[in-house]
């Protein structure tokens, strides 16, 4: 038999998941396959490094948003360990999922983690950290820390946009110098993404970014008027495509440095990540997702 951990955070989305152990248990155990559930707490994920390096695995399987995939990805590799990851959305942002078609027929992902069908990945390292989905710094990138968690569960994604209204009247720019792969920009900014997928914020497809080319994809919101800024995130918010945009500077690279004359936080995949300056990489490869093909 096949043995699997189940890492699951209880209280990602709508805190539903923790009642469907029994379901999924049966499903694998169906498939010829063994899970391990291992219930994550604050403090607890130490304990899961040991396992992993302990228990001679198929595979780690996720389920949780984006801070529990990036959570369980930083110990998986910070042991060097060549396990393959499955990821099983029940967070309330699940954008790296979402941009590969993860979640939608959980039967049949089941049967691609039971047959051990992987794709290899890319993962971005910041600073001594990883990350799969996306790092950003300035305007908005504070929301998802400091919205309630009961809001969270309630209103799921609106309450990140709710929160964020609340933001606007503390827009302002920040002076960033970056480097990009030998490209040295200085620009007054309002915001930067550095995405490994396509989708952020919950906004699907927001560029065509690939997971395996190896590169990481940078967005720059450059100063402007705050009608305009206002009109290029409505664009945004309805999928469209802003690299073409006037106010936005967009390029992929392989390394990325950014400093800021001011201190400040960034966000790696919705949660806080280190302050800036930040030294970022595009590690090509490096994870093998359990899926059967990608359609980004």
């Amino acid at each position: 038999m096949k043995k699997f951990i189940l890492v699951y955070n209880p209280v990602s989305g709508d805190a539903f998941f923790r009642y469907r152990l029994d379901e999924i248990i049966e499903k694998f155990l169906s498939r010829n396959c063994i899970i391990i559930p291992y219930r994550t707490t604050k403090d607890n994920l130490g304990g899961l490094s040991v396992l992993v390096q302990t228990l001679n695995l198929d595979g780690v399987v996720i389920s949780g948003g984006d801070g529990t995939v990036n959570e369980v990805i930083n110990v998986l590799l910070s042991v060097n360990a060549n396990l393959p990851v499955g990821i099983i959305p029940s967070g309330t942002s699940n954008d790296f999922a979402s941009h590969v078609g993860l979640g939608t027929d959980l039967d049949s992902y089941i049967d691609t983690i039971a047959s051990g069908s992987v794709i290899p990945i890319d993962v971005g390292k910041i600073n001594d950290k990883y990350f799969l989905n996306v790092a950003s710094a300035g305007l908005l990138t504070s929301v998802a820390h400091t919205v309630d968690a009961a809001l969270k569960n309630t209103l799921g994604k609106i309450a990140y946009y709710l929160k964020g209204l609340n933001e606007l009247p503390n827009f302002k720019t920040l002076n960033m110098t970056i480097w990009a792969d030998g490209r040295v920009i200085q620009e007054e900014v309002y915001l930067f993404l550095i995405l490994n997928s396509g989708t952020v914020g919950s906004i699907s497809n927001l560029i065509p970014a690939k997971i395996n080319d190896g590169k990481l994809d940078l967005l720059i919101f450059k100063q402007c008027s705050i009608p305009e800024l206002m009109s290029l995130f409505v664009g945004l918010f309805t999928s469209k495509n802003p690299t073409q945009h006037r106010s936005v500077i967009y390029l992929q690279a392989e390394n990325i440095h950014i400093q800021c004359t001011e201190e400040i936080e960034s966000d790696v995949d919705g949660e806080r990540g280190p302050k800036l300056p930040l030294e970022i990489s595009a590690i090509p490869g490096r994870i093998k997702l359990f899926c059967d093909k990608l359609y980004k």
